[in-house]
């Protein structure tokens, strides 16, 4: 059985996390997930303090294990959200699009574990000095909004940098990954592509047949000509539409900021692939069958376990 520190810190069974997914991540997925040995993670998105306590309140019916929220701290109700993880207590809270510096002291309180993903060593380095439990080391090669490192090359390098945990993120969907991460150093990863094909995951099923019908080539990432909103998503009329507006001579950073607005939405509720933005990784073409959040954690776990005990096979 894998034992890390992420193992321990959080009394869970897999080393695995499930990614904060905005219209996707809710408190079935996060309860499955957690249910299943891994770590089950609600995404408050840019829904308001209700929308996330019923999600809580949801997945605390489903199960008495640790689940997580994650914060995107773009959100116009970030401050109301995080105000309530922290009277919720909810067990790890996660972050992205920004620092939650600001917001870390109230969560330590509560004795949250606050672990923020992270796209750069020295964003890494603030969160370990402000409190954080550990940090997820996220490469471009995920779904959604990214950076500009790989997971191979940043991953190591905020081990090197940091003094806690590390998870690995990006590009993950079975236990290769798993263990390639472990070998980096990383004490765990968290997976958000492979858990859009989970059978507890309510996303429209259209986005799942994206995920599944998807090969090596079929993402793009649009965003990058005004900075700091790259996004990775699967090719398709929106998504080759938006490239092709943002780098046209009438494109304004506002522009491109509107084409975008609602788009998730259409994806992931109502599934329409032409004018519907698909998040996904480029590790998309990996996965191949809808299974139980349980079953993918056991198969990832139990891969990673048998590819770790034979690594002495290379050495004489």
């Amino acid at each position: 059985m894998l034992k890390t520190q992420i193992t321990d810190l959080l009394s869970i069974r897999y080393p695995i996390f499930q990614g904060g997914m905005a219209w996707i991540a809710d408190g079935t997925l996060a309860a499955a997930v957690s249910e299943g040995g891994g770590l089950g993670i609600i995404s408050a998105m840019n829904a308001d303090g209700a929308y996330l306590r019923g999600q809580i309140a949801l997945a605390r019916r489903l199960t008495d294990r640790p689940f997580g929220v994650n914060i995107m701290l773009m959100s116009p109700y970030a401050d109301e959200v995080a105000q309530i993880a922290a009277e919720e207590g909810v067990a790890v809270v996660t972050t992205g699009a920004g620092s939650p510096v600001r917001f870390m002291p109230a969560w330590t309180d509560a004795g949250i574990r606050v672990i923020p993903v992270v796209a750069s060593v020295s964003m890494a380095v603030m969160c370990a000095r402000a409190g954080a439990a550990a940090v997820i080391a996220e490469g471009q090669e995920s779904g959604g909004h990214i950076g500009e490192a790989t997971t191979m090359a940043l991953v190591p390098q905020v081990v090197d940098a940091v003094d806690i945990p590390v998870l690995a993120a990006g590009g993950i969907a079975d236990g290769r990954g798993l263990a390639a991460a472990l070998m980096l150093g990383a004490q765990g990863v968290q997976m958000g592509t492979r858990f859009l094909a989970a059978a507890e995951c309510g996303v429209h099923p259209n986005y799942k047949l994206m995920v599944l019908g998807a090969a090596d080539t079929s993402t793009i990432v649009t965003g990058r000509r005004f900075g700091g909103s790259a996004c990775r998503q699967i090719k398709n009329s929106f998504s080759r539409n938006f490239s092709k507006f943002e780098f046209s001579a009438d494109a304004t950073a506002e522009a491109v900021a509107e084409r975008g607005v609602g788009a998730l939405r259409r994806a992931a509720l109502d599934g329409d692939t032409k004018e519907g933005c698909f998040l996904a990784g480029q590790i998309a073409g990996l996965v191949k069958k809808e299974q139980p959040a349980a079953e993918i954690l056991r198969e990832v776990a139990e891969q990673a376990e048998s590819l770790l005990k034979g690594t002495t096979q290379w050495i004489v």
